[in-house]
């Protein structure tokens, strides 16, 4: 018997998304970075996208990349989060490349890998507007130039992040200004950048209407892979959305008033409840919360339910519309977002299931 809450995978479903995504992209001469961080490198996942041709795997956490080292997984790896300080010795030592922005810690890189008597290659990112990591456009010249003579320390190539922090989209216009900050860069320090990491999964869009810049030859795909999507609103051909579901078990069904009794206060998140005043209705508690995965992160499979509250430990739903007779015992279904994948597969609580089937 299936334990609850869990979050189910289908392993073939993913696999033909990563196919289809790997050949778009390779039809316009992008690589494909896999992303590992959304489903906590579970090794199955990470070795669907291998067998499926995608030759890197980035994780922001070097947890994550040694737990798929000791799994086998033999692949070039890539930090997609900045290094920290203290850990640039591991850095060095377990991961292939790393994108950076910071030139203190590019130097620590170097010194790490004088000491390990190895090249480290890194990425160089660029704030392009979205004000998370990178340097800014007037200053990447002079940032190059200073890394150059760094020991130790291969610049391998410019890369940008959109879409993450302030929602800024990608363009063909902030794309080609990447590209032309790359020339710049080549023509200028007389160098060859291998690597122009133009985003992550929402610049599929782009390369689904043929319209991405000639030059992107990298994309860190882990979101587009788990939900076949550019977007929470816009689905990839071709692949498909469902291929994870969580299950939480009722664990209370009653009629109840929608409205609460008493003076209200805030919850036990610091929040101010709001509420429909529907009179009474059928309400579900189920065995899951938000120390798992937030509630506006899960949408039901049954549309006739609708998600109403949560604390840590319990979601109450409501399943008077529904057609089916639910009972306490029964589960209720749901598909996750992309941070609720993230989220329920980092809960302890949340039992994992992969299968390989239609």
């Amino acid at each position: 018997m299936k334990k609850n809450p869990r979050i189910e995978i289908n392993l073939r479903k993913l696999r033909h998304n990563v196919t289809t995504i790997h050949r778009m992209c390779a039809a316009k001469g992008i690589e494909i970075v896999g992303i590992t961080k959304g489903f906590t490198a579970i090794p199955e996942i990470a070795r669907v996208m291998v067998d499926s041709g995608i030759k890197t795997l980035g994780d922001s956490r070097l947890e994550n990349i040694q737990a798929l080292k000791a799994a086998g997984i033999q692949v070039e790896m890539m930090l997609i989060r900045i290094p920290m300080l203290k850990e640039v010795d591991l850095v060095v030592s377990m991961v292939d490349c790393s994108l950076n922005s910071e030139i203190s810690i590019i130097e620590k890189l170097s010194a790490a890998a004088i000491q390990q008597n190895k090249i480290h290659n890194i990425v160089l990112m660029v704030d392009l507007g979205d004000l998370r990591e990178g340097i800014l456009p007037e200053d990447i010249l002079e940032t190059a130039r200073e890394i150059l003579p760094l020991k130790g320390i291969h610049l391998k190539g410019l890369g940008v992040n959109f879409n993450c922090v302030n929602g800024v989209e990608p363009t063909i216009e902030n794309l080609t200004e990447l590209t032309t900050l790359s020339s710049k860069i080549e023509k200028e320090l007389g160098i060859n950048l291998k690597i122009i990491s133009g985003g992550s999964t929402s610049s599929l869009a782009l390369v689904a209407k043929q319209t991405i810049p000639e030059g992107i030859n990298q994309l860190r795909i882990g979101e587009g892979i788990l939900l076949g999507h550019t977007d929470i609103f816009t689905n990839l051909e071709d692949t498909f959305q469902n291929a994870l579901i969580i299950s939480a078990e009722i664990i209370e069904l009653k009629r109840k008033e929608t409205t609460p009794r008493g003076s209200i206060v805030r919850d036990s998140f610091g929040q101010i409840p709001k509420f429909d005043a529907k009179g009474i209705r059928t309400r579900a508690i189920l065995a899951i919360g938000k120390q798992d995965v937030y509630p506006e992160h899960l949408a039901p499979l049954d549309k006739n339910i609708s998600i109403l509250a949560a604390s840590s430990d319990h979601l109450v739903v409501d399943v008077t519309d529904s057609t089916t007779d639910f009972q306490v015992g029964d589960e209720v279904q749901f598909f996750p977002t992309y941070p609720g994948i993230l989220s329920s597969t980092a809960s302890k609580y949340v039992k994992v299931y992969l299968r390989d089937l239609e």
